[in-house]
């Protein structure tokens, strides 16, 4: 897809849910937010906060230098445009407008119960390419529900996936319900829950590197316990052993 036609349609989407400027300073609070899009970390990741009044990065953490090669200062939304690689770039657009099109059959207050997540890569400046996990919520709306601001993290997954079709999937939050894998062109329907809400739990204490007798001490139940989940868990992905399960929930969308 040639790069000025993308950006064109990319905009077009993104006009369906952008507020006008209400002059409002960010009053939020980043440490929460980026603690809640850490918990399904599974490799080196930079964060942001993208303004959809005048669709710039009003935030862009320094890690990018560091995984794509570009200091901050060089990135604005053409710039990140041209670092996707071309053939992802028609699945780009397609996930985004799904997500569009289910964040306006929300409630307000629900808007902030959910998070995209999909794949795609981009080009480093040494002219390789990585396979991003992109997830994004959103953290500010106007009494409309027209968006404001989202917050955003981009894990380099290139070491779990780096060949097939991008995947998208909306996770519900707070007890909402999830949608993996899901298909472009059919409507959205309620996936089965693969996991529990403990096992859940118990995964993204992995993801993050805690050993069972840690994870059972945060948890607060028996290390047999956690064992016990994990073997769960590994038996349900149809894997072998723990580092495994996480490149194939990451795959599919679990987490």
């Amino acid at each position: 897809m040639k790069l000025d036609i993308f950006n064109n349609e990319a905009n077009n989407i993104w006009k369906k849910m952008a507020a006008e400027d209400t002059g409002r300073s960010i009053q939020l609070d980043l440490i929460l937010h980026k603690k809640l899009l850490n918990l399904f970390q599974v490799g080196d990741f930079y964060y942001y906060i993208f303004n959809f009044q005048n669709y710039t990065f009003d935030l862009l953490s320094n890690e990018v230098e560091s995984i794509l090669g570009y200091p901050p200062s060089d990135f604005d939304l053409q710039f990140f445009m041209d670092k996707m690689h071309p053939d992802d770039r028609p699945w780009f657009l397609n996930f985004e407008n799904k997500v569009v099109e289910f964040l306006a059959t929300l409630p307000l207050e629900k808007l902030t119960k959910y998070k995209a997540r999909y794949d795609f890569r981009l080009r480093k400046k040494d002219g390789s390419y990585i396979r991003i996990l992109h997830q994004v919520m959103i953290i500010e709306y106007d009494e409309t529900g027209r968006i404001l601001r989202t917050m955003g993290v981009h894990t380099d997954i290139s070491h779990l996936k780096m060949s097939g079709n991008p995947v998208c999937s909306i996770i519900g939050m707070d007890g909402e319900p999830s949608y993996h894998n899901i298909a472009v062109d059919n409507v959205f329907t309620v996936s089965k829950a693969v996991l529990s809400k403990r096992e859940k739990q118990v995964l993204c204490l992995m993801i993050e590197g805690n050993l069972s007798k840690e994870i059972s001490e945060l948890l607060h139940i028996s290390k047999l316990t956690v064992d016990k989940h994990r073997k769960n868990m590994i038996k349900k992905g149809g894997v072998n052993n723990a580092g495994e399960l996480i490149a194939h929930a990451v795959r599919q969308g679990w987490v």
